[in-house]
């Protein structure tokens, strides 16, 4: 029974010897550094960051008279370090955290928009230089979407120009033509988009890169109004509002990862493996899409005019396939309004 706590208390200790043979490094290019910025800088509170300084305090080099231990003078919250050991240079890189630090740069250096792109391509080559033996061979990192796109979009952006694109709208399954403003290029979710001003919806619009079949730049500067406002996207793209569709399912176990990858209003735990799980959707329209995407094991709970449309677009596709309805074969449940077995 204390076998997981002791592998706990292992990985702890672990953490605190790295985060002590750091610190001294830290606080010398940091002399009278407040504890409490200190802390935040190290990810750790100050209770504990006192408790790590007097730790430092009795450790040092062999011989272990007060000549050789580390020292360090306070002024109120404030720390300098007088004497370090020999510890004045912080750990190096594993393996493993060389190569993570290598390819967030270079996945911050590709995604478009990012400012300073030059100070990351400059600490990118300081890193993969001083890393190069612990690394191995090169990294690359390639972005999801058109690079093509993505390259015409960040140039658009770049340079303050409007644009013309051909966008595919997954919501009602529609392809429009539109011209834009642009505002600025981000990732979101492991995909890039273009925030612009859509002159046609009159409104500020988020584009998917992978989504814009066509772009062409126009021969005039962007030209966006000065009420267009970027969106807060901390919470992903879409943000569900109660304006919005509330659609309500019941599904199987196979099916309850929705939960996990759709922001629900409710789940509930119903008969046996069933859920029920209740959302907001864009439009409707998606919402039939969605439900006829997801098979036999979900049936619509509500609204009404969600499950007609499921079932008139079942009904729709059986015919097409020229399968009869009858016994053996799907058949339309009134009482959820959802094809079953």
């Amino acid at each position: 029974m204390t076998r997981p706590a002791a592998r706990g208390g292992s990985r702890t200790s672990a953490d605190r010897l790295a985060r002590l043979l750091n610190l001294v490094p830290y606080l010398l290019a940091r002399p009278g550094i407040e504890i409490a910025e200190a802390a935040g800088d190290l990810g750790v509170t100050e209770r504990q960051l006192r408790e790590d300084l007097e730790l430092l305090w009795v450790c040092g080099l062999p011989g272990y008279g007060p000549g050789d231990l580390i020292d360090m003078a306070f002024d109120g919250d404030r720390v300098t370090i007088t004497y370090d050991a020999g510890i004045d240079r912080p750990l190096r890189l594993t393996p493993d955290e060389a190569l993570a630090l290598v390819v967030a740069l270079r996945m911050l250096a590709e995604t478009p928009g990012v400012a300073n792109r030059e100070a990351v391509e400059r600490a990118l080559a300081k890193i993969e230089n001083a890393a190069g033996d612990l690394v191995g061979a090169p990294v690359a990192v390639r972005l999801p979407g058109d690079t093509r796109q993505v390259e015409a979009l960040r140039s658009a952006v770049e340079g303050g120009r409007a644009l013309r694109i051909t966008y595919y709208t997954a919501a009602r399954d529609e392809t429009s033509e539109r011209t834009i403003d642009p505002l600025r290029m981000l990732m979101v979710g492991g995909r890039a988009y273009v925030e612009a001003w859509c002159r046609r919806a009159e409104a500020v619009r988020l584009f998917r890169a992978d989504r814009i079949d066509a772009v062409a730049e126009l021969d005039e500067p962007a030209v966006v109004p000065p009420q267009a406002r970027p969106h807060d996207l901390t919470d992903g793209v879409f943000r569900p509002s109660p304006d919005l569709p509330l659609i309500t399912l019941r599904i199987g176990r196979g099916e309850r990862w929705i939960t996990e990858y759709y922001p629900c209003e409710r789940v509930e735990a119903g008969d046996g493996d069933q859920w029920l799980v209740s959302l907001r959707v864009t439009d409707l329209g998606w919402a039939r899409r969605f439900v006829l995407g997801l098979g036999p094991d979900v049936t619509v709970v509500a609204p009404a005019e969600l499950a007609d449309q499921v079932r008139a677009q079942a009904l729709a596709a059986l015919e097409a396939y020229g399968t009869p309805v009858g016994d053996g074969a799907p058949s339309a449940d009134p009482a959820v309004g959802a094809v079953t077995q």
